[in-house]
């Protein structure tokens, strides 16, 4: 009866250690997840979109922060291409979201002001997103984990 208790307990302290160091092996799936799924869209969704609709006349872009429509074309394609390439890869990571948050807080108080919270919806889930990666980092699943 006693090493059947004993044999409980260890099983039950195994379980327990087992669970806590896959949480933080969760987090790093959690975390890959949202960059693959997100950056994966920003660029399938929006960069590739706004490329082929804007490159022959970025003067046409809309021109939010008085930068000049081509300006603002040239940084809202280097944000969700080459910055969502980065974040997706898992390289400088944080700094590549940088100028994500930008361009989404930009759609959110510019672009979508005037309109309804479900045209702000999509710019605040990737801006919310975004701010969750910046926070938790890029996850062992990344380049610059690797790097380290």
């Amino acid at each position: 009866m006693y090493s059947f208790v004993l044999l409980y307990f260890k099983t039950l302290l195994a379980m327990i250690h087992r669970m806590f160091s896959l949480a933080a092996f969760s987090a790093d799936w959690a975390v890959l997840l949202l960059r693959v799924i997100f950056c994966g869209l920003i660029l399938y969704n929006h960069a590739f979109v706004k490329l082929n609709l804007f490159k022959d006349s970025p003067d046409s872009f809309p021109d939010p922060l008085g930068f000049g429509a081509a300006n603002s074309f040239y940084l809202v394609i280097f944000a969700e291409m080459i910055c969502g390439a980065l974040v997706l890869v898992g390289l400088f990571t944080r700094w590549a979201l940088i100028p994500l948050m930008i361009t989404m807080s930009v759609a959110v108080l510019r672009i979508h002001w005037e309109n309804d919270i479900s045209d702000k919806e999509l710019p605040l889930l990737y801006l919310a997103v975004y701010a969750a990666i910046f926070l938790l980092g890029p996850g062992r699943f990344s380049i610059d984990a690797k790097v380290e």
